[in-house]
């Protein structure tokens, strides 16, 4: 662990199962997520934090790396065909992206219903509200989000196309993704919206910010495909200007 940063910690922050989070993360850093218990999953949305029309595209993402689902190697493309961030390591090596963030009624059909006014912050919450509650605290709403990306969660079809959560113990599994541009990050640790579990057991993350280091000559996501590499390109010329 650790060769895609300098393993120093600029910053280390708990997000509790079940809640949210948001902030602005730099061009040049790496975010690690890591689960600290099992029942793990984390939704993630991001924008361009200097022009916010700009945002992660599941379709672009998927085509371009010719998958259905993203795990280290891969780059999270924009509607613009930029890189916004790349999956430098992934211990689960899969995380879904067709499922969306759980809906409201997905977690009471589930897990049935615990409100704030009985429970407070140990409230049941769908990922849904949580990354909606996030984004408005940058004039974001529901009709900018499109597709996320849930980390930690894996889904599998049947012979009729039909999606399955498969249940796994994600405790002290890493993900790390390098920001490939500066981007308003929203993530929801509530339950995945199709998790089988028993009971509502949405695991801790601890989420730490490091200096990514430069890329080198190769690099295990930009080189992973041509249409990656077409994609840093494009990055390439956005920042021209900033980097005289």
């Amino acid at each position: 662990m650790g060769g895609f940063h300098n393993n120093q910690i600029l910053w280390t922050e708990l997000l509790p199962g079940g809640h949210h989070w948001s902030g602005r993360i730099q061009k040049g850093a790496v975010l690690q997520l890591k689960a600290l218990s099992e029942n793990a999953n984390v939704s993630l949305f991001c924008v361009n934090a200097e022009d916010k029309l700009e945002r992660y595209n599941m379709p672009d993402s998927l085509k371009g790396q010719h998958t259905a689902y993203l795990t280290a190697g891969n780059v999270l493309y924009s509607d613009l065909g930029r890189a916004m961030a790349s999956i430098v390591q992934d211990d689960h090596a899969w995380s879904d992206t067709f499922c969306g963030a759980s809906r409201p009624e997905q977690i009471a059909k589930q897990f049935g219903i615990c409100a704030f006014q009985d429970a407070r912050n140990e409230m049941y919450q769908s990922g849904l509200d949580g990354l909606l509650v996030e984004m408005a605290k940058f004039a974001l709403s529901r009709t900018d989000l499109s597709a996320t990306v849930n980390l930690f969660s894996k889904v599998t079809p049947n012979d009729a196309g039909e999606l399955s959560y498969v249940l796994s113990d994600n405790t002290d599994q890493v993900i790390e993704l390098r920001f490939e541009m500066d981007c308003l990050v929203f993530l929801s640790a509530a339950p995945h919206g199709l998790d089988c579990s028993d009971a509502y057991t949405p695991s801790d993350i601890q989420l730490s910010l490091f200096k990514a280091n430069a890329l080198g000559e190769s690099d295990i996501c930009r080189d992973s495909c041509p249409q990656n590499q077409r994609a840093f390109q494009n990055n390439a010329r956005y920042y021209a200007l900033s980097n005289i």
